[in-house]
């Protein structure tokens, strides 16, 4: 399923929460990358019907999501950022109530529920009340429900968050197997989320599109600009006011930094291969400095 976004803008009051944004979809993992209070829960919003943008438009599948909202609502799964459960429900009395609320009979009910339990790996735990489900264990429920009906979109926004590392990389292994021949479009800002699953990546910030492409095109961005470099723990300070710092650890009473930089920080970096997240950061950096120019 194809979503076409053209020239999107929305206004809260005086504020813009999204400027001209114009994003093409395809099918398979796209991943909406961005700080938060970037824009992405209210594109989120826009694309699944629940927010009417000020102006430009959002086409899903041929549909205008304010012209035709009621066909890409019975196309859609949808797991918010913030979600509830009634919590004196089973997994499975929770998911038989969605599939009611999605028109399904009885038995596409039961088929469908039967297949997500299994598919988030809580068949065992079907019986199980919400309210006694860990935080992992919540979300994939959440993911659960999203997939009755038999969405061929799916938005996901900030599924991991909160998530301890074995448990999002679980939810991460679970979004890549289930995108099969529709579209999964995952909002985060955690960038090992994109890395892991997305063919293609959009980075918001500050309402804006600063970038789109493939994962491997976001990590040119940084070719050339990431350093490590060994300090004086009192250093650091003079540093960090010059250059954006992407990591650092403490080796001997020293101090190892990597960081973004255009050439040779002091002359004593050593030129490192960048990954995903020095391309976003480059990328961030840039607009920064193009803001303030």
């Amino acid at each position: 399923m194809d979503v076409k976004i053209t020239q999107l803008v929305k206004d809260y009051a005086k504020f813009r929460a999204l400027e001209s944004v114009s994003l093409n979809i395809g099918s398979g993992m796209f991943g909406l990358l961005g700080p938060n209070g970037a824009g992405k829960t209210t594109l989120m919003k826009i694309i699944t019907t629940l927010l009417r943008p000020t102006s430009g438009q959002v086409v899903v599948n041929g549909w205008d999501v304010m012209l035709d909202p009621h066909p890409i609502r019975q196309n859609l799964g949808y797991l918010p950022q913030e979600f509830g459960f009634y919590k004196g429900l089973n997994a499975y009395e929770l998911l038989d109530y969605v599939g009611t609320m999605k028109n399904l009979t009885r038995s596409e009910r039961r088929e469908q529920v039967e297949r997500v339990l299994e598919q988030v790996n809580l068949t065992k735990d079907a019986k199980r009340k919400v309210g006694k489900f860990s935080g992992g264990m919540k979300q994939r429920l959440g993911i659960a429900q999203a997939l009755m009906g038999n969405p061929t979109l799916l938005v996901v926004d900030e599924p991991t968050a909160g998530l301890d590392p074995e448990e999002r990389i679980r939810f991460r292994n679970l979004l890549a197997r289930i995108s099969g021949q529709r579209t999964v479009i995952l909002s985060t800002h955690i960038v090992a989320d994109i890395e892991a699953v997305c063919n293609q990546v959009a980075v918001l910030n500050r309402g804006s599109l600063i970038f789109t492409g493939a994962p491997a095109d976001l990590i040119t961005r940084a070719s050339g600009n990431v350093w490590e470099i060994e300090i004086a723990p009192a250093e650091y300070e003079r540093i960090e006011e010059q250059y954006t710092i992407i990591s650092s650890r403490a080796a001997d009473h020293r101090m190892v930094l990597r960081l973004i930089a255009p050439e040779n920080p002091f002359g004593r970096g050593t030129a490192i291969k960048p990954g995903l997240e020095d391309g976003y950061v480059a990328v961030m950096v840039t607009t920064k400095a193009v803001a303030y120019a």
